[in-house]
């Protein structure tokens, strides 16, 4: 199986697939990291890209992000052996008050397979517990989602929350979800904004250590 065929895999969301098309890949000796950024990567910017461009809506991106994950699972143990060095450490959370997690979650898998260390807190998350993990974690960056126009004002609290405590300028703040916007991000003081998940790989790396 070639590159560009588990490329179109992941692409049309083919989990079991892409599997067996990664261990292919490992048997003929192609390296990880060129697997990592040649294959699953790379197939995930075109989905990105099909996104942004209205080719494709949520649904597609989630079952394209699965079979990513799918492959990146098999090489999840060599990864660990070979004590790849990451881009960098971010966690992630869907803010308090809100329970979706649909959006955040293909950020989290997009940017594992982009070569992040990745702290999931999950939804619901109050801003007292993203300040614990920017202390606990020592992140490059952390990301605040939002589906619900209702919750948003609690990105503002967790900014604040970071200012009162000495740490704002130790780590980079990215916000997104629905109802967020690029004047909103800019009115709260974030550092960046990402209307989806392709594009949140892109403002993150701007931060990889």
């Amino acid at each position: 199986m070639r590159a560009n065929e588990i490329k179109d895999l992941i692409i049309k969301g083919d989990a079991a697939g892409t599997a067996w098309g990664v261990e292919e890949m490992l048997a003929a000796g192609l390296a990880v990291d060129d697997i990592i950024q040649g294959i699953l990567v790379s197939a995930m910017n075109v989905v990105g890209e099909r996104f942004r461009e209205g080719q494709i809506f949520v649904p597609e991106m989630l079952i394209a992000a699965r079979a990513m994950k799918a492959g990146l699972k098999i090489l999840e143990p060599l990864i660990l052996q070979a004590g790849r060095k990451y881009l960098g450490k971010v966690v992630i959370g869907t803010v308090k008050g809100d329970l979706h997690d649909i959006g955040k979650n293909l950020v989290g898998t997009m940017l594992q397979g982009a070569g992040w260390d990745v702290v999931d807190l999950g939804v619901d998350v109050a801003p007292e517990k993203f300040l614990k993990a920017v202390k606990e974690q020592k992140p490059a960056a952390i990301g605040l989602s939002a589906l619900l126009s209702t919750t948003m004002g609690s990105m503002k609290t967790v900014l604040g929350l970071l200012e009162q405590e000495g740490l704002r300028s130790q780590v980079k703040v990215l916000v997104g979800g629905a109802p967020v916007s690029e004047k909103y991000a800019t009115e709260i003081g974030a550092d960046g904004y990402a209307p989806d998940a392709g594009t949140a790989v892109h403002v993150f790396a701007r931060y990889a250590s």
